[in-house]
């Protein structure tokens, strides 16, 4: 009995010993301030917006010196624990105060601001390598400020390397630590870059896969202890509930697991989601908004035990913007002011630009204004303006260098080459996907299928097809030409290329040449409307003789209707088709005997209706005729006969030239029938006779019936 006793004691004291040390460490991290907190501040797709002002449902978001207040009153919160950081595209499509000064203005006030890391989007290589490296390294730059020594915090990216050596352009990742424990910043730029940048700027490097260069960087990192890893990642993604889809969230799920944070950028939404136990944040655009993520790291382990975010408006009311990025953005204005504030014209409505879309009208105003400017400087057939190269809209009223500058920022050049008429249907094509057109077009339309992505119709402006044997000349921008892929068959199709002047010019120079207020409108110059108009009946008087024939002259109303964009006019031609003359408000036929009138109706994206006929008999008003309808009479053979001959006596007075003796005389004539009892003459005969003669001797048309001319429309 003792010995089974203590056994079962040594067995407790076993087990007290292992479980002990498990309870003591509860203990101890329930009861002590064991985790370090960290406040990540991040910022994505500023795009040099910084003295830019964003107004949506009548609330003012955004412009740097707000965006610095907010951002120093967060860090102020945890000041020594707080890393502000960004994911990209912070340069690049820029406000003029800043892109004319290549961007110098926007590091600035990202040093006012006190950034700590960040990555490259794609728009940090729109001027190319050499010039990325410029900015981040320093160096002058004869656009930009004297003396510039680059970016003062780490720019990693993880995926960007160099085409010959396989080395990378940047590091891969940057250790910050924070209160003793150690982050890992690493940066990925999206693979798609390549394909939306000029080409010949980055043909020395390529961009690898984004999941395999954050895995295995974060294995570096983790050799090296760290496992507080945090992903710059350029890479675009969407919300949905709680959790995010798109480009990012295969990368969460794809990643290793030591990954914690990933501040996704690129398409400009707000994105605060959980994938794959990764916290996955996007704020936003240009400034308003950021992210604010809060991280709880055990000091022990190195750590992320805790991990969430808010994304913040940066919202101008009621907030004081900050002096110090205020006095940056009042000293580059004042360098860049004479020529933002040139007016170059004035516009009379609000013009949205952008990407088409699918539907009826999926052209814009903006788009169609800038393409036209393209055909009027380089004295083209056609243009093509890519929607991605629209970054802003016109408002109403005076339009100054600085609207047109936000709008076309990237210092593009036209280039014109010719194009067989038939190569147009598949450059269209191409540029199509899934999200609709990709450009906005000048001297022609087309109508296109969804369900196929293919175009249908082409048409110049008249309305006539594009004659597919012609040679016609097409203007792009050079990012169109120099496309890494040619996704937009360019350089495939196009010959003898002309260099241009920039695309900001050339706007600037058509809106110019325009006498007046501009009024620019989509007008569906891009359209998914395939449908032709339906004819109504054409609509006649009731006919004068029993026979459906008139006297003299007929007008015709011609009505159509369109379930589509609607109708843009209807047509008729008397000459079977040879001519079309185009309807207004009414169309008049007086041609003695038969009358062969076609008509049909076209949209206002020219599809053309079936066409319709329609056979119009006059009986001019002549003596001849009136002997006629008497000899058709019924009546009395005698009477007709009378009235036959003295109608012919009629004829013989004409032609002795004594005409108001014979106007007299028929007037006689008129009378006389008028008079006759029925049984002598029909009713219903007498009654068109005496039509007929009334006509006569009101009209004086006795020989000729030639009151009017042969044929009139009106």
């Amino acid at each position: 009995m003792r010995n089974i006793f203590f056994k079962r004691f040594f067995n407790l004291l076993v087990i007290a010993a292992l479980v002990l040390p498990i309870f003591s460490s509860i203990s101890i991290r329930a009861h002590a301030e064991d985790t370090v907190s960290v406040k990540l501040l991040s910022v994505n797709d500023l795009h040099g917006k910084i003295d830019v002002t964003g107004t949506v449902n009548n609330e003012n978001y955004g412009r740097a010196d707000y965006l610095a207040t907010y951002l120093k009153a967060r860090k102020a919160t945890n000041p020594d624990n707080t890393l502000i950081i960004h994911s990209g595209d912070m340069i690049g499509g820029s406000s003029p105060v800043s892109a004319l000064l290549q961007d110098e203005p926007t590091v600035e006030i990202m040093h006012a601001i006190g950034f700590d890391v960040g990555t490259v989007g794609n728009h940090e290589f729109d001027e190319g390598t050499q010039e990325l490296l410029r900015m981040v390294h320093g160096g002058d730059h004869p656009n930009g400020t004297i003396g510039y020594k680059g970016m003062n915090f780490p720019v990693v990216a993880a995926n960007v390397e160099y085409k010959d050596t396989g080395k990378l352009v940047f590091d891969p990742y940057a250790i910050k630590e924070v209160a003793g424990v150690k982050i890992g910043f690493i940066g990925v730029a999206t693979v798609e870059t390549p394909n939306m940048v000029m080409a010949t700027g980055i043909k020395d490097i390529r961009f690898t896969d984004e999941t395999a260069a954050v895995n295995k960087y974060t294995a570096e990192l983790k050799a090296q202890g760290i496992k507080a890893i945090v992903v710059l990642a350029h890479v675009p993604g969407d919300q949905s509930g709680e959790t995010a889809t798109g480009q990012i969230a295969k990368l969460a799920k794809s990643a290793d697991d030591e990954v914690d944070v990933i501040i996704a950028a690129h398409n400009h939404v707000k994105l605060n989601a959980i994938v794959d136990n990764k916290l996955i944040v996007q704020a936003w655009e240009y400034g308003k908004a950021f992210a604010d993520i809060d991280l709880k790291i055990d000091p022990v382990t190195g750590d992320i035990v805790e991990k969430q975010a808010e994304i913040v408006d940066v919202i101008q009311k009621g907030v004081t913007p900050d002096p110090e990025v205020s006095a940056i953005l009042a000293k580059y204005h004042e360098m860049v002011g004479p020529i933002l504030n040139e007016v170059v014209g004035v516009a009379s409505v609000p013009m949205n630009g952008g990407y088409p879309i699918k539907g009826i009208i999926g052209d814009n105003a903006l788009g169609n204004l800038i393409a036209d400017g393209m055909n009027y400087e380089m004295k083209s057939d056609f243009a093509l303006m890519n929607g991605g190269g629209i970054r802003d809209i016109l408002g109403k009223g005076e339009i100054t260098w600085e609207n047109l500058f936000n709008i076309q920022p990237f210092n593009n050049t036209l280039i014109s080459v010719t194009i067989p008429g038939s190569a147009l249907e598949p450059i269209l094509n191409a540029q199509i996907s899934s999200y609709g057109p990709d450009v906005s077009i000048g001297g022609f339309s087309y109508t296109w299928n969804s369900a196929t992505n293919k175009v249908v119709n082409i048409y110049l402006p008249d309305g006539t097809p594009i004659d597919k044997n012609k040679t016609y000349s097409l203007t792009v921008n050079n990012y169109m030409y120099e496309h890494a892929t040619d996704k937009y068959k360019i350089r495939q199709y196009g010959k003898n290329p002309i260099q241009g002047p920039e695309d900001l010019q050339a706007t600037v120079n058509f809106v110019k040449s325009i006498n007046g207020p501009i009024h620019y409108a989509a007008e569906g110059r891009i359209s998914e409307d395939t449908k032709a108009p339906e004819l109504a009946d054409a609509k006649l008087p009731d006919a004068d003789f029993r026979n459906g024939s008139y006297l003299h002259d007929v007008t015709i109303a011609l009505e159509a209707t369109d379930a589509g964009i609607g109708v843009s006019h209807i047509e008729y031609s008397l000459d079977n088709g040879v001519t079309w003359n185009r309807y207004e408000d009414g169309l008049t036929v007086n041609k003695e005997g038969k009358n062969s009138v076609q008509y049909r109706a076209i949209d206002k994206v020219h599809n053309v209706s079936e066409t319709k006929t329609l056979e119009v008999f006059i009986s001019s008003a002549t003596i001849e005729n009136t002997i006629a309808l008497v000899q058709q009479a019924e009546g009395n053979k005698g009477i007709k006969t009378s009235l036959i001959a003295q109608l012919e006596d009629v004829i013989k007075t004409f032609e002795k030239d004594k005409e108001n003796k014979a106007y007299q005389s028929l007037e006689k004539i008129y009378l006389r029938i008028s008079q006759l009892p029925n049984k002598h003459l029909e009713e219903v005969d007498k009654k068109e006779i005496m039509f007929m003669l009334q006509y006569i001797i009101e009209h004086r048309t006795a020989i000729s019936g030639d009151e009017f001319p042969a044929l009139k429309a009106s």
